[in-house]
């Protein structure tokens, strides 16, 4: 599976962005996947996963009620929509699947294959 990340800018505090992850190969829809963030000099950080079908998702503690992901298996696709953005969102955002078929998981090596980051700067 390839990933690749896209959909980041500039945007100013309590703005919103949308982030898309295009997926290439049939096995996309079988897997889990998750997004995750570094923003700089931290660690990369778990933001939000969802199921395979699409029926569970979890988020960070820091963006539960203002993230949202989703996916569309028909078009090899998943999303995250970013609403009140603040300063400390500024980040490096990248999209990941999970071979296993265990629960979503929070820990980035639990996630076999990576894309490339889109980086979210959010202006106070």
């Amino acid at each position: 599976v390839q990933l690749q990340a896209y959909g980041g800018g500039l945007v100013q505090a309590g703005g919103s962005l949308r982030l898309s992850c295009a997926a290439s190969g049939r096995s996309f829809s079988s897997l889990h996947m998750g997004w995750f963030r570094r923003a700089p000099g931290k660690e990369r950080e778990f933001v939000a996963a969802i199921s395979w079908d699409g029926r569970s998702t979890i988020l960070a503690d820091s963006v539960k009620g203002r993230f949202t992901i989703s996916r569309d298996n028909a078009k090899n696709a998943a999303y995250l929509q970013m609403n009140s953005l603040k300063p400390e969102d500024t980040a490096v955002y990248y999209c990941a699947v999970d071979r296993s078929r265990a629960g979503l998981r929070r820990v980035h090596y639990a996630y076999d294959y990576w894309g490339q980051g889109t980086l979210v700067t959010v202006s106070s």
